[in-house]
């Protein structure tokens, strides 16, 4: 899809459609929209008072022009309250727009930029209106042998009666661009079915996003990892022919500078739970369970695009978690790269192992501060359900920058505590540490497990279990994959950029 912000009118755009925004409680239309009422005659203002447009959020009414306007169609999007409306809204709000339009067979539209609803700044509002579009309209068709016969809109015009902002528009537009085909990437990463996302498919992924970006790329083997002695990765690895892989992803936006932000995901291309097998249902989901490692991955690659003035290393820690002759057992004891020793009691609690290797990787190289994401535990998703991701933090002050990132970019965090008297479940009697807490607090004691291997590094956990994928269409959201976490990375790393740059 293509964008471009013009100086102009909306109500005298040629195109198939032009999308206008109509808050709640409006008795007349005002600005653009009484422009685009006249010229229909008193259409809008009639369907107002009658109570049939009543400018609900998400509300959508496409009203045909019959030749009264240079577009053949009018959307009238429902906002809400002014007062309420926000970034956040502005994107879900334009992507059920752009959906709807698909109905209508539009291949151009047009949109108005709202004007300082809720002060927001044009930049943002482009950068909304671009991911929201985007996003909206985003599909996963690869493996379908019939083209479905889908009308997807082929350019969006954004149009502003200030010429005075068409360069912020503008930035706005091309930042929006690259974070929305991010989350696009992380999507396209877990959808992908898990006899082609497999390790070594993840790696190199890896390789195109480091080669199109200038990231440095270090994939380290079997042989590597042993030499590293990560035995946590090594021993889920153990069950499956698929070669594990150990990716790290490195990019140097301030090369003057030594600390480094640290983005660590999950990586488990698919996990039947091992010798602890799951039950059926939902299994095929878990082809999923890598959702962590592909956001990292997009995550990084927009860092890149976006030439954040800051260091940041991506690592993820990649394989699947089979049962077979070789696999891991309960009841097994294995020592981690830090050498720490873990008693297994259940084999399908091993995203927290190959974590464990990674993020003791991670504190050995010096890398700080870190934020992991994991589709860790089911625990989390019973807690918080499908929309909220769980925060977990070692160091308060990272945990508000990292909340007040997801915030910004509408995406859901919760945050869980840690208590140290939870750390009573995770003792073993014959190791160090066992790998599960049992069934109460699963996601605390998961988490605690994890605090184990940062040391003192400032760190904070994501648990997306409960919203890595969606089986509803609302908003950005469409079923499958949702690409959660991308954004509140990109984000985190772009304000700690600018903070940088602030203090300096």
């Amino acid at each position: 899809m293509k964008f471009e912000a013009r100086v102009g009118s909306i109500d005298g755009v040629k195109c198939d459609a032009v999308i206008v925004n109509l808050f709640s409680g409006t008795g007349k239309p005002g600005g653009a929209v009484a422009a685009i009422d006249r010229k229909l005659g008193g259409l809008l203002s009639g369907l107002i008072k009658s109570g049939e447009i009543k400018g609900k959020m998400s509300e959508l009414h496409v009203i045909h022009t019959l030749g009264k306007l240079p577009a053949r169609l009018v959307v009238i999007a429902g906002c809400g309250m002014q007062e309420e409306f926000n970034l956040d809204e502005l994107r879900n709000v334009t992507a059920e727009s752009v959906r709807a339009l698909r109905k209508h067979n539009c291949k151009t539209a047009a949109t108005l930029v709202p004007g300082g609803a809720g002060g927001m700044a044009p930049a943002g509002c482009a950068q909304a209106i671009v991911e929201g579009s985007l996003l909206g309209a985003y599909q996963y068709n690869k493996h379908r042998t019939k083209e479905e016969d889908v009308h997807d809109l082929e350019s969006l015009l954004l149009v502003e009666p200030d010429s005075s902002k068409i360069k912020q528009l503008e930035a706005g537009i091309e930042r929006g661009r690259v974070i929305a085909e991010a989350v696009a990437l992380a999507r396209d990463m877990v959808n992908e079915p898990a006899n082609h996302m497999t390790p070594g498919h993840m790696a190199k992924i890896a390789g195109e996003v480091a080669e199109a970006n200038g990231l440095k790329l270090t994939v380290l083997g079997r042989e590597q990892m042993a030499k590293e002695k990560m035995g946590a990765l090594l021993g889920v690895a153990q069950g499956t022919s698929q070669p594990a892989k150990f990716i790290v992803m490195s990019y140097r936006g301030d090369p003057a500078k030594k600390q480094t932000l640290g983005f660590v995901g999950k990586g488990l291309t698919f996990d039947s739970g091992g010798i602890s097998l799951k039950p059926q249902e939902f299994m095929s989901d878990m082809k999923g369970d890598m959702a962590g490692g592909a956001a990292v991955i997009a995550a990084i690659g927009a860092v890149a695009r976006l030439k954040l003035k800051i260091n940041v290393t991506a690592i993820i820690p990649a394989t699947e978690n089979l049962p077979g002759g070789r696999a891991l057992k309960p009841g097994d004891v294995l020592k981690a790269s830090n050498g720490k020793t873990i008693e297994v009691v259940n084999t399908d609690a091993e995203g927290r192992l190959i974590l464990a290797d990674a993020l003791a990787y991670a504190v050995r190289q010096g890398i700080s501060p870190l934020i992991d994401l994991a589709t860790l535990t089911g625990a989390c998703h019973v807690a918080l359900g499908d929309s909220y991701a769980g925060l977990f933090a070692n160091n308060q002050d990272l945990a508000d920058k990292v909340g007040k990132a997801g915030d910004e970019c509408g995406e859901g965090l919760w945050q869980l505590p840690l208590p140290d008297e939870y750390k009573e479940a995770n003792k073993s009697d014959i190791a160090d540490i066992k790998n599960s807490g049992g069934r109460y607090g699963g996601a605390i004691t998961a988490a605690l497990f994890l605090q184990e291997f940062v040391a003192e590094t400032p760190w904070v956990h994501l648990d997306i279990a409960g919203p890595f994928m969606t089986d509803k269409v609302k908003g950005v959201l469409v079923k499958g994959a949702t690409g959660f976490g991308v954004r509140t990375l990109i984000k985190l790393a772009s304000n700690l950029s600018r903070k940088e740059v602030k203090e300096k």
